[in-house]
């Protein structure tokens, strides 16, 4: 059985030739009626896969103690925006203003503002999120303006990709099209693309080697932003700093699927090349820290010490639940989110390293 999307994909490709990667993954995604963030709830033990802020409540409340230090480092505006890019259920945006209750005048000063696309989540986060006054926007350059907070965990990896393939004569762009009995297949332009040699990390690159570009857009929008306006993002993704290497993956239901197989009914991601990101960044105007692996940047927030006293709060009954969620979320262990997953820091220049990253850590290319 095919879903109705992989008809009207296959019926764009007679048409007009083999698509684009990235333009296969945004119709996968965002299709207005089939897309995948369209039509579901795709978090949890019942969709198809599990984020930090659903693993445990120190993710968010660790993060909502950040933005309270980088607030205070901004000079304590008000007001201000916190914002949250693709914020699933809310729960981290409800976990980290919980958290910044610490600082009564934080939350006083605080806007929240939320960049939803999927009209699903977007009720999710109603319910998550009742109780506090939140603006939702479709994009970056929807927010108004003002100086920003921004927090985007596992925002960047379902931005659609463009991939290539490299070959004796340069790079050619990898396709879907359609075999002879119209299924689904990758494919390569068989002319080179010239322009994919911008993209490309700095030295040689064996034949065969695949390149990922990611959609610039947000990443531009959001590095625009803090440069001019003020602010300080904290981005939260799996992946590398760098290199060559074939990431695009589906899930569906907790395990990997074929990409192909059912567009608009499994989530499509690509690790996000932090690298780039920061040199994104770096072209704007902004500055950029990091990336840190995931575990060293949660440890340094106080995840440890924040485990131990729910520990001691839940007693023997949630012990387990408590150091199982915590190891989850900093270990590097398979399965474990500690060095899997990286932590960037884009920021306004001139106002040195934000809070839980060094001087020494910042990104020069």
């Amino acid at each position: 059985m095919t879903s109705t999307l992989a008809d009207e994909i296959r019926a764009l490709i007679a048409a007009e030739g083999p698509l684009p990667v990235s333009r296969y993954m945004a119709l996968c995604l965002g299709h207005p009626r089939h897309g995948y963030y369209m039509t579901r709830d795709p978090l949890g033990a019942r969709g198809d896969f599990t984020t930090a802020p659903e693993i445990s409540q120190m993710f968010g409340e660790l993060l909502g103690l950040w933005a309270v230090a980088a607030w205070q480092q901004m000079g304590a505006p008000s007001p201000f925006l916190l914002v949250e890019l693709g914020p699933g259920r809310g729960t981290l945006m409800a976990d980290a203003l919980r958290a910044a209750g610490v600082a009564p005048a934080f939350g006083a000063a605080a806007r929240v503002h939320l960049v939803e696309t999927s009209p699903v989540l977007r009720q999710a986060q109603r319910q998550t999120l009742a109780g506090h006054d939140v603006s939702w926007h479709d994009r970056i350059e929807d927010l108004p303006a003002g100086p920003v907070i921004v927090l985007a965990n596992e925002f960047f990896d379902a931005l659609p990709i463009d991939q290539y393939v490299r070959a004796a004569d340069g790079w050619h762009e990898r396709r879907v099209g359609l075999d002879a009995d119209g299924r689904l297949i990758f494919g390569l332009d068989p002319r080179p693309t010239p322009v994919a040699t911008a993209f490309a990390p700095p030295g040689p690159a064996p034949d065969g080697a695949v390149l990922e570009h990611m959609e610039s857009g947000p990443a531009l929008a959001l590095a625009r932003r803090l440069a001019t306006g003020g602010g300080v993002a904290l981005v939260v993704d799996y992946g590398h700093a760098g290199g060559f290497g074939d990431t695009l993956q589906a899930l569906s239901r907790h395990a990997f699927a074929d990409p192909l197989a059912a567009p608009g009914d499994a989530d499509l991601t690509a690790h996000v090349d932090f690298a780039a990101l920061a040199r994104m960044a770096l072209g704007q105007g902004a500055v950029a820290f990091g990336p840190l692996p995931q575990g060293h940047f949660l440890l340094r927030l106080g995840l440890a010490e924040r485990a131990e006293r729910l520990m001691t709060e839940a007693g023997a009954a949630g012990e387990e639940a408590i150091a199982t969620a915590a190891l989850r979320l900093a270990g590097t262990d398979a399965g474990q989110m500690g060095t899997l997953f990286k932590v960037l820091a884009l920021a306004a220049p001139g106002r040195g390293a934000p809070p839980a990253f060094l001087p020494e850590e910042a990104f020069r290319g």
